[in-house]
């Protein structure tokens, strides 16, 4: 026991020193998503697994509060309708449960933000390309090497880790975002 809880510390704190050099990515992310918000445009988040629960975590963030009573903000979590995506995984097939929502309600000023510990989720993949077709700007948060999707949107940050360390990145880097954004919608304490 001790030694698997000494390795979930050790691998967590070394997936945290990565990522603490790696502000700046976190940074130019907050930036298109403010960008986004202002210009009146969504957030639409997707993921898979527990990614789909970061997703609901994040447009919850969003559309709630994170620490300030303010303003709610657009956000939709891809992943929280499930008629929708019974529907659609049913008639369609499961890699087009993220991309038909993106087809109906996706803008050019909105941002598709997706999470994948592998970067290879069939699903995602087809949201993203089908937002780049609509010139909707993408951003990923990815595990391992950053599989496909890596090279595919247009901001990422790919956390070299396995499944739960990327999870544990991306669920932080959630929260930095959200106080960013808060920040910038709401610049005094609330």
């Amino acid at each position: 026991m001790k030694k698997v809880i000494a390795e979930a510390f050790e691998q967590h704190t070394g997936a945290l020193a990565f990522l603490s050099k790696h502000t700046a990515a976190i940074e130019r992310i907050a930036a298109v998503l403010i960008k986004s918000l202002k210009r009146k445009g969504k957030i639409m988040v997707a993921g898979n697994g527990g990614s789909a629960s970061d997703a609901q975590h994040f447009v919850a963030e969003l559309v709630g509060r994170f620490k300030k009573n303010r303003m709610p903000l657009a956000a939709v979590a891809l992943t929280a309708n499930t008629s929708i995506i019974t529907a659609v995984g049913n008639d369609f097939g499961f890699d087009e449960v993220f991309s038909y929502q993106l087809k109906a309600l996706g803008r050019p000023k909105d941002v598709l933000f997706v999470l994948s510990t592998s970067g290879n989720s069939a699903n995602i993949i087809k949201a993203v390309i089908d937002a780049r077709k609509k010139d909707i700007t993408t951003v990923a948060l990815l595990g391992k090497d950053g599989g496909k999707l890596k090279t595919m949107v247009d901001f990422q940050i790919t956390i070299p880790s396995d499944t739960p360390r990327a999870q544990e990145m991306h669920g932080f880097i959630i929260h930095v975002l959200s106080e960013l954004i808060e920040n910038e919608f709401c610049p005094h304490k609330s």
